[in-house]
């Protein structure tokens, strides 16, 4: 299995140039083979990395902001759009597995007037296989999105192996850990706004936890893609570049050893390919650690999972 890792900028709150580039990178991948292309958290259309380096991103009732959130809003993906079809259809077309981090709005019904931080598992036929969205925004993203729900915590079956996906911070909540580690994962995405060096630390303890590999995705998004309205970014950054990167990537691949397959690639604008082993290749380490299995205790602990769709 070959993967590609997007780690390219998006372009922020618009949301047919991202889908039009979406459709390139595609392209690309299916020009090198590739099995499984996955964009980051929020890729479509652009993570809110302002609310964590703009002073006065969480004023109460402040129009910028505001403002900034409704175009966002505008500009977020719902899957019973045509833009939702699109986006079925370039996997259909290129025959490719997409893994997609996103800004997700219901525009009727329950859930409408609200957005989601969510990831769309769509299979090479063009089938949405899984829809997760993240159960707890984070800090600042709580000004964000809304709350998500355990209907997307599966693992999938493909020909490649069974694959499943969270996001940022839910690779610190130990129950959401477990779920996905009952639904026996092979090859794990974790999405991230920037794979700093305690991503890092998570990715490799779920990869190692969980014996399976986690391929992890970091962002690159630049200090121009601040909403305009918000004051000037307190971030710490480097004053000597014009358009410094705010998010700089940091995509990593690791094995279900904790070892690197794939050293975090920091700064670099591009799609990421990589072989990936044999799914097999590593099922000794589960001797030694499987804790859906002899390294359980269902006599002491019961998991129980709601997995109702709320929205």
């Amino acid at each position: 299995m070959k993967i590609g890792i997007v780690q390219k900028r998006p372009k922020v709150n618009q949301l047919e140039a991202c889908i039009s580039d979406m459709s390139d990178y595609i392209a690309q991948a299916k020009a090198e083979n590739v099995d499984i292309v996955v964009f980051g958290e929020c890729w479509l259309c652009g993570y809110a990395a302002w609310m964590d380096y703009v002073s006065d991103a969480g004023y109460w009732d402040h129009a910028p902001v505001k403002e900034a959130w409704a175009e966002m809003y505008h500009n977020s993906i719902d899957v019973k759009s045509t833009h939702f079809q699109t986006i079925l259809d370039l996997a259909k077309e290129a025959g490719i597995y997409l893994i997609i981090g996103a800004n997700e709005k219901i525009s009727s019904g329950p859930g409408n007037g609200s957005l989601f931080n969510s990831i769309f598992t769509i299979s090479k036929q063009g089938v949405l296989l899984n829809h997760h969205r993240k159960l707890m925004p984070t800090y600042t993203e709580k000004l964000i999105h809304g709350l998500g729900d355990g209907y997307g915590l599966n693992g999938i079956e493909t020909e490649h192996g069974r694959i499943g996906s969270l996001i940022c911070w839910e690779h610190w909540m130990p129950l959401t850990r477990q779920a996905m580690h009952d639904e026996g994962e092979d090859f794990h995405f974790a999405l991230w706004p920037y794979v700093k060096e305690m991503h890092i630390i998570a990715s490799r303890q779920y990869a190692f936890e969980g014996r399976c590999f986690v391929i992890s995705v970091g962002q690159m998004l630049r200090l121009s893609d601040t909403p305009h309205g918000l004051d000037t970014p307190k971030a710490d950054h480097d004053a000597k570049v014009a358009d410094p990167w705010m998010l700089k990537g940091g995509s990593c691949i690791i094995q279900p050893d904790g070892s690197f397959l794939l050293e975090p690639q920091y700064g670099n604008d591009e799609i990421i390919y990589q072989e990936m082993p044999d799914k097999d290749s590593f099922t000794g380490e589960k001797m030694n650690l499987a804790v859906s299995g002899h390294y359980q205790r269902p006599d002491v602990f019961e998991l129980k999972v709601n997995k109702t769709r709320y929205y």
